[in-house]
């Protein structure tokens, strides 16, 4: 709505003087310009009141884990805007288009999920209001199916400031060719103007160790912003790479080089540093993933062990940190094995939530409660869900 009411202001000026008429009709048309912006000023408002009120008048014997939100085609990354919308990032249905003759030096191997098909729509951005109800942002986004039929697209979401940006897998190497693989602006009207090609970069900065399911492009997984840049795990070579605004792309580390192939999937940004959560390599071992603390200078270390395929990390208002588990056991992927652990600033573990269907992402809310993408993969279209889960100690916070 700013956007055409620049427009109109500038129009509008302009006929007034030429026409030489009096100011009482922009005098009035700015006094409307005036009530616009107060009333998305108070619906923004209104929605982040709506939300904390709701979190505070919850019952404590109410279940922890609720769910939020459906309708969603495999749920990923989530995130809250500044006007307290949860915006979710959706990879789509898959696609059918073959890319194999147009690139086929950058083909991604059978043993990898290859050929991809793709489409250069299907992928989807959704926001939830504060009462659960889901609206379309974009579906103007790509979607692609891995031969064995897993479903990528758009894999994260963040904002700068009222801006919307998507992390996306696509690429010619994934059966699309209209979106590169890396992050695009969401503009007012759904479509989208790209600030960063990941895929092409990594073509020409090679990893030390990429493993035997190695992707030309990469598999960017999730994303968070820093000093208004772009901070992006890549899971499949195993990195964590930085995107300006302006496109430029430099790696902050090779986690390959002194982890191997680890498939690192999750990013927070904790006191100064990075954490990093990883999903492991196939077939999973029980309590094999890991969570990395990465200095912004690109030191690695191993700061908690004994997971298992980490999908999520999220801090809350104490520093203590909330870790998501797509799969508990060895048989990887099962559904109902989810779970969220906290880690105290002691050091001690409490389990949070369980029984989790196919959990793919995580975030902490301004209601100081987590919600969770449920049904990330698995499901039929429509299926995804995103899940409340009540932090029940935080409940009565002073916001």
């Amino acid at each position: 709505m700013k956007k055409s009411i620049t427009l109109n202001v500038s129009r509008l000026v302009e006929i007034y003087f030429k026409k030489k008429t009096q100011g009482l009709f922009l005098l009035s048309f700015l006094l409307l310009i005036s009530s616009c912006k107060k009333d998305d000023f108070h619906s923004k408002k209104d929605n982040c009141d709506e939300l904390k009120e709701m979190s505070k008048n919850e019952k404590d014997n109410e279940p922890t884990v609720s769910i939020f939100a459906t309708g969603f085609n495999n749920p990923r990354g989530l995130k809250f805007g500044p006007d307290c919308y949860l915006y979710v990032a959706e990879a789509g249905i898959g696609g059918t288009n073959s890319t194999e003759e147009i690139c086929p030096d950058i083909q991604v191997l059978p043993n990898a999920g290859g050929p991809f098909r793709g489409s250069a729509t299907g992928g989807r951005i959704s926001k939830i209001s504060a009462a659960g109800v889901r609206t379309t942002v974009t579906d103007k986004l790509p979607s692609s199916i891995a031969s064995f039929g897993d479903i990528l697209g758009v894999a994260d979401v963040a904002f700068i400031g009222d801006d919307l940006y998507a992390l996306l897998f696509s690429g010619c190497s994934h059966g699309v060719t209209e979106f590169p693989n890396g992050i695009v602006k969401i503009l007012k009207d759904g479509s989208h103007d790209v600030v960063a090609d990941l895929g092409a970069w990594q073509l020409d900065h090679p990893v030390s160790h990429p493993g035997d399911d190695f992707e030309p492009e990469g598999n960017p997984y999730s994303m968070i912003i820093k000093d208004n840049n772009f901070y992006v795990v890549e899971a499949n070579q195993g990195q964590l790479l930085k995107a300006t605004t302006g496109g430029t792309v430099s790696r902050v580390v090779d986690i390959s080089a002194s982890q191997e192939h680890i498939v690192p999937t999750v990013i927070d940004f904790y006191h100064d540093n990075f954490y990093v959560g990883n999903l492991g390599p196939f077939p999973t071992d029980e309590g094999s993933s890991k969570i990395f603390k990465i200095t912004p200078e690109g030191k690695i270390s191993i700061v908690e062990k004994g997971f298992s395929t980490i999908l999520g990390i999220a801090f809350d208002k104490q520093g203590r940190m909330y870790v998501l588990e797509n799969t508990t056991g060895n048989q990887f992927p099962t559904p109902g094995t989810g779970r969220i652990t906290r880690i105290n600033n002691n050091g001690t573990r409490d389990v949070i939530a369980t029984e989790l269907n196919f959990p793919t992402g995580m975030t902490y809310g301004p209601d100081d409660n987590l919600y969770v993408s449920a049904w990330g993969f698995g499901a039929a279209p429509g299926g995804g869900q995103v899940l409340k889960v009540r932090l029940k100690d935080l409940k009565n916070v002073d916001y």
